[in-house]
């Protein structure tokens, strides 16, 4: 899917308009990102394990001849069991100048949402971790986490992505 929006539209008066969003769920939580780092969506298909990666990141798959670490959201976010069904889908994202896939449960559809439209997370102290939590929208009867998915997939514990994808390009060597 190539995109090529600006990544915010400004109305006449200078205030920031809607921007579209991808929806997708993960257990039974309603997701929403950037669709701007969005690169492609695919079928899920089992990647090629990694040694001594975490849980999370279930392996790589080779992607028109790059190799891309894939990571299970619902593995991420410890909402259970992954399992995979025929709706299951691989997310592919550009970010950091990187290519990454994220495994959802299914995508649901592109929306677009004003900043009006999203509220900031609730505050949950340290009991939970709210740091990739933009704010959370409702549209429709609907309420989603609208999640800052660069933040997350460049967070320090994300580094293990890099350490994964750096063994297995020496393996490829």
């Amino acid at each position: 899917m190539a995109l090529s929006k600006e990544e915010t539209r400004r109305t006449g008066d200078g205030e920031e308009a809607a921007r579209e969003y991808l929806t997708f769920t993960v257990g039974s939580e309603e997701y929403a990102i950037d669709i701007l780092k969005v690169q492609e969506i695919r079928a899920y298909e089992p990647p090629t394990r990694v040694a001594h990666a975490p849980p999370f990141i279930k392996g790589v798959i080779n992607l028109r001849g790059s190799i891309v670490p894939v990571v299970d959201l619902r593995l991420k976010f410890a909402l259970g069991e992954a399992c995979y069904t025929p709706f299951t889908v691989v997310i592919i994202l550009a970010i950091a100048g990187r290519i990454v896939g994220v495994v959802v449960d299914s995508v649901a559809d592109v929306i677009f949402l004003s900043p009006e439209q999203i509220r900031p997370a609730p505050d949950f102290s340290a009991s939970f971790d709210t740091r990739y939590i933009i704010g959370l929208a409702a549209e429709e009867g609907r309420m989603m986490i609208v999640t800052d998915i660069e933040r997350l997939m460049t967070s320090p514990e994300m580094a293990l992505v890099d350490a994964v994808l750096a063994a297995t390009e020496e393996a490829e060597a």
